[in-house]
């Protein structure tokens, strides 16, 4: 008893030599949460708008119902959808992050019929020339900017290493086999979004595009199959202080790190991107709730673990039937930092870093 009590207090006493008080703790965590939500109109009344209230940091917009296909998530047009994130943005009088997978071809939640531009598949804008692409983007970017989203998952910097790659490769979210080619066109869209105010994200480090599995389905080793070449995008953006973001991969590759995948991984995050490639940005999980993951890892060991590879925002899309609510996360890390599994250091680090992302938003 006696030992708990003084170890309570050293755990106090470096709380108060920070002047952190817990609501202060917990604000600082749910700073560091990205979350997906149901809904295409907000009031006072809506979980999301409480959640934003106590210092939510971003959005993840959808368009369809993960459940119900029939059914809009967020999206049913651009003028609904300016309306949803003004309402979103005035919630608090500190920037919001609001987030999308917008890359062209497959992953496009803006789509045409809603009054949005139609952007080509990566692969398709390659082959089409710098000219094109730097109109395809300029495009989007004007879109994603007049309804008020600031931040955009994309572009994708895969290498197009393995040709049956079904996440990447198949369905054309890589620009190209070589490095040069992907960071031309990559270089491009960053720039467009730039220009209008929106962030990018380069994804998914440290490399997806060799990989034999999907992510989302499940766990992914690219042990045997990924190249150091990989790599080449990254440093070439983080060279030319080209990139505000950076997207983490769920896979597995024992030569980084024999235990962890790439999400959860202090070798990879802090060592290889932080250390080796001077990474100073904010670096985002995919989402955590895919199987690659959540089959693996309860949400304890899979907070605990990507905050302490080094990762800055936690992203839970909320595509799934039971949504994981923000009180869940800022307990479950609050609790972590009480017992000294997660230093209280790194969440005002992350902090610092959203800060300064936030304020190129301004």
């Amino acid at each position: 008893m006696k030992s708990l009590v003084v170890v309570l207090f050293l755990i106090v006493s470096c709380f108060a030599q920070e002047n952190y008080s817990k609501k202060d703790i917990e604000k600082m965590i749910a700073k560091m949460v990205v979350l997906g939500f149901s809904g295409t109109n907000i009031d006072k009344n809506s979980k999301i708008y409480k959640d934003i209230e106590f210092g939510l940091g971003g959005v993840i917009l959808f368009d369809k119902d993960p459940n119900d296909k029939t059914k809009a998530k967020n999206i049913e047009n651009k003028t609904q959808l300016k309306r949803l994130n003004q309402q979103l943005q005035n919630i608090s009088n500190r920037k919001l992050l609001i987030s999308i997978d917008q890359e062209g071809g497959i992953v496009q939640r803006l789509k045409s019929d809603m009054g949005f531009v139609n952007t080509l598949k990566a692969s398709q804008i390659s082959q089409n020339g710098e000219v094109f692409a730097k109109q395809s983007y300029e495009a989007m970017a004007k879109d994603l900017s007049s309804v008020g989203i600031n931040l955009d998952f994309a572009p994708v910097v895969d290498l197009a290493i393995n040709k049956d790659n079904k996440v990447v490769v198949t369905r054309g979210r890589s620009f190209g086999e070589t490095s040069k080619i992907v960071t031309k066109y990559a270089s491009i869209f960053v720039d467009e979004l730039k220009k209008e105010g929106v962030i990018s994200t380069l994804k998914h480090f440290p490399g997806h595009g060799s990989s034999l599995a999907d992510s989302h389905l499940g766990f992914v080793d690219i042990s045997k199959t990924w190249d150091k070449k990989e790599l080449e995008p990254y440093k070439y953006f983080i060279k030319n202080n080209k990139v505000d973001m950076i997207m983490t991969a769920h896979v597995f590759n024992e030569n980084l790190d024999k235990e962890y995948p790439a999400t959860l991984s202090y070798n990879i995050n802090t060592k290889l991107l932080r250390e080796e490639l001077g990474f100073n940005g904010v670096l985002i999980t995919d989402d955590l709730q895919m199987s690659a993951i959540s089959k693996h890892y309860d949400l304890k060991q899979t907070l605990t673990l990507a905050i302490n590879s080094g990762v800055n925002l936690l992203l839970f899309a909320n595509q799934l039937a039971k949504p994981i609510s923000l009180e869940e996360i800022v307990n479950t890390v609050y609790s972590q930092i009480l017992s000294e599994e997660i230093l209280l250091e790194k969440i005002i680090e992350s902090n610092r870093k959203i800060d300064l992302l936030q304020e190129k938003l301004k």
